[in-house]
């Protein structure tokens, strides 16, 4: 199937990127919120926010999946990715992938040549650490007991220039 992508974020989306964040059953309520207020963030002061989006859709512009990401301040060319998500209803057939492939062009174009991400050491997130060393990131840090006791925050990093 062929995906289109999209950038403007839209008003709708606020409520799209939470039912996506939700389904996925990977996040605490909190972190669904935090999903949430980057839109709106972005909503209210545009490119001045540094958060960017990109949605993927279907054929009859349903949204699948998202990234939401941004320059690093301070740094002369990193990026972060904040989130990548895809509807639960979505995932397994390449979504991720792609939309991580088309964020990093995105990245790239805006003169990044370092992208970070984070996820979690719990099991759940095994999945997403191999998808991350699977798509050319490799591990740069683990920071212990970050999110909570024995849930360590892992940062990956891919040079992208």
């Amino acid at each position: 199937m062929k995906y289109e992508y999209r950038e403007r974020l839209l008003p709708a989306d606020r409520d799209i990127v939470r039912r996506i964040v939700e389904s996925t059953g990977f996040f605490y309520p909190e972190e669904e919120l935090i999903a949430v207020e980057l839109v709106d963030t972005h909503l209210s002061r545009g490119e001045e926010s540094g958060y960017h989006f990109l949605f993927c859709q279907d054929e009859i512009n349903a949204v699948l999946g998202y990234t939401c990401f941004g320059p690093i301040p301070g740094t002369l060319a990193s990026f972060d990715i904040y989130w990548i998500a895809v509807d639960r209803s979505h995932q397994g057939h390449g979504i991720g992938k792609q939309l991580l492939e088309q964020t990093e062009k995105t990245i790239r174009g805006m003169g990044g040549t370092r992208i970070y991400v984070e996820t979690s050491s719990r099991i759940l997130y095994d999945p997403t650490q191999s998808f991350y060393r699977n798509s050319g990131y490799h591990e740069e840090a683990t920071l212990k007991d970050f999110y909570a006791p024995g849930d360590n925050k892992i940062i990956y990093v891919k040079e992208i220039s």
